[in-house]
């Protein structure tokens, strides 16, 4: 069965196993969803990551993060720009998350980044996703 939408899928993923405190999940591969979790991981939401090689188009392990109080690190994920309705934004209008506690992450030409790095680059692009 094809996906429509699979950042959409990997965002869920990461999602429903916070709230059941899993330690890892496991998410069907691409470069794109794995560009995504390396800002994840540089940004402290997820430990780590891991892309195993199969005969097929690979595994991305997330391994969660938890704070002290075993709580989920991640409180929200959302995904802004759809199949259906893509958002793309300019460099001066990137805004920060929740007055920067948040990151907005961005497809651009120079590769998947964060809010920040868009801004200091002087770059605009797709917006992905949001993640506090």
């Amino acid at each position: 069965m094809s996906m429509s939408d699979p950042l959409a899928d990997m965002l869920t993923r990461i999602r429903n196993a916070g709230k059941a405190k899993l330690n890892s999940v496991d998410i069907p591969g691409s470069k794109m969803k794995a560009a995504l979790a390396n800002v994840m991981k540089e940004e402290g939401f997820i430990r780590n990551f891991k892309f195993i090689k199969d005969n097929k188009q690979g595994i991305i392990r997330v391994y969660l993060k938890y704070d002290r109080n075993d709580a989920h690190v991640i409180y929200g994920l959302e995904r802004v720009s759809k199949p259906s309705r893509r958002v793309y934004t300019k460099n001066k209008d990137v805004k920060p998350v929740l007055n920067g506690i948040g990151i907005s992450v961005l497809s651009t030409s120079k590769g998947i980044m964060t809010d920040k790095q868009a801004r200091q680059e002087n770059v605009g692009g797709e917006l992905i996703c949001k993640i506090w």
